[in-house]
């Protein structure tokens, strides 16, 4: 079992959480949770399996990242309100 801090007010069917609040959760649930955003570890853990593994720079180095650049879309997809044809 694994303490997170809650960083952000969240509630579902059964629960609520505030801000502040220490909640105690499975290992790999408050993994799930303490993204640093939501909650985070209220005690560091313990194993190295719940630490998430970072790149080191070397790695970072010798990625060569996509084979070719991507494009930013030209215009947006559609969504949303339409322009309104005619004013007062």
């Amino acid at each position: 079992m694994a303490r997170i801090r809650i960083l952000q007010g969240v509630a579902g069917a059964d629960f609520s959480w505030s801000p502040g609040d220490e909640v105690e959760l499975s290992a790999d649930e408050a993994a799930k949770w303490a993204d640093g955003y939501r909650a985070e570890y209220a005690d560091p853990p313990t194993s190295k399996q719940a630490q998430p593994q970072l790149a080191t720079a070397d790695e970072l180095a010798d990625d060569e990242g996509a084979a070719t650049a991507e494009k930013a879309v030209p215009r947006s997809r559609g969504g949303g309100r339409g322009r309104r044809t005619e004013t007062r």
